[in-house]
């Protein structure tokens, strides 16, 4: 592990490099579910806790070379690309997969939040498929609710074929700069099916995924955390004790920090073990994201109000990795995913 995070910290700021790492880590980290997930996500928290945007570059790679094996998809020099997922949906805004008389797949439209997608060689994105249009895709799973055709299923897309084109957007946020996200179009771009209609949300590993991000979240707040640890015991060397507050604020982020390392790893146990294959396993993936994602907000908190303007303002390490962090936990969709939460604890999906 050391060689590649020093490895990650030459790389910061550098995303042509962090995307070679990324594709040499794809071909031997491990996948989710398969033995070795704890492994999987504290290499995803380690290499967030040395930059939050490595981390986010990291893991959609990772995660599209696991979707890909899941679905034992044949992709030609799959291992040598750099991939991104992008299965987000935005208003005014389709993309739809069209299949011919031979059976071969064609995406128009476009996908809005598609991260480094002209610096990517491939993606893994989720188009709408028209009823009936399972073909060589494979066998209907069923559908997507909210969806007015036939639901929507996964495809593995060249993003240097023709057709392709990426939108530059203007990227004000201070956060993950290195990173934006814009539109791709796609005008008859050719795409090769991965698992049927409806597959790529209802695998097992679309929470296991998730989950990932969340990992990453938590990397994220550790480095939060060893600032905070640091800039204390610098100040005790020039003779600043800290006082009740930051001790008992120190103490408190250590109380997150731990939990947190518990429950992800007790998490991956659960799926490594085929505990988190069924339909629990999307409350489970709630519940993971949820409590990272506050707890790293609360983290966030805690240290910026200990600390103060300063490090904000002078310190370009830690003032990178609050923005990032700030941004990157805001893919979780906060109280949206609790009432979710909430909807299938009422019906008797909890474990109290």
């Amino acid at each position: 592990m050391a060689p590649l995070l020093g490895s990650v910290r030459e790389a910061v700021g550098d995303v042509p490099a962090l995307l070679a790492l990324a594709r040499d880590l794809g071909r031997t980290a491990p996948r989710p579910g398969e033995g070795s997930t704890a492994r999987l996500w504290e290499l995803l928290a380690s290499v967030t806790a040395v930059d939050v945007a490595a981390g986010r570059v990291l893991e959609p790679h990772l995660d599209a070379v696991a979707i890909l094996s899941q679905a034992s998809a044949l992709v030609p020099d799959a291992a040598d690309a750099a991939w991104g997922v992008f299965a987000a949906e935005g208003p005014g805004m389709r993309l739809e997969a069209v299949v011919d008389g031979a059976g071969a797949y064609f995406l128009n439209g476009s996908k809005p939040w598609c991260s480094l997608a002209a610096q990517l060689d491939g993606a893994v994105v989720t188009a709408h498929v028209a009823r009936g249009g399972g073909g060589s895709a494979g066998p209907t799973a069923g559908t997507t609710p909210g969806t007015e055709s036939g639901g929507r299923a996964a495809f593995a897309v060249s993003l240097n074929a023709p057709g392709v084109s990426c939108d530059t957007p203007q990227w004000t946020s201070r956060g993950l700069r290195e990173i934006p996200s814009g539109t791709v179009h796609f005008d008859g771009v050719s795409a090769i099916p991965v698992g049927g209609t409806g597959w790529y949300f209802q695998r097992p590993g679309f929470t296991w995924g998730g989950m990932g991000v969340a990992a990453c979240w938590f990397g994220g707040a550790v480095a939060v955390a060893r600032d905070f640890s640091s800039a204390l015991a610098a100040a005790a060397d020039k003779g600043r004790e800290p006082d009740q507050i930051a001790l008992a604020h120190l103490g408190e982020t250590d109380r997150i920090i731990t939990s947190l390392s518990g429950y992800l790893a007790r998490t991956a146990e659960r799926i490594d073990s085929g505990g988190l294959s069924g339909s629990g396993a999307w409350s489970e993936a709630l519940r993971v994201r949820g409590t990272v994602s506050a707890a790293v907000e609360r983290v966030q908190a805690l240290v910026a109000q200990n600390l103060g303007p300063g490090p904000l303002a002078f310190n370009e390490a830690y003032g990178k990795r609050m923005a990032d962090l700030s941004l990157y936990i805001r893919q979780h969709h906060a109280m949206r995913d609790d009432a979710q939460l909430g909807a299938l604890t009422l019906k008797g999906d909890r474990s109290w």
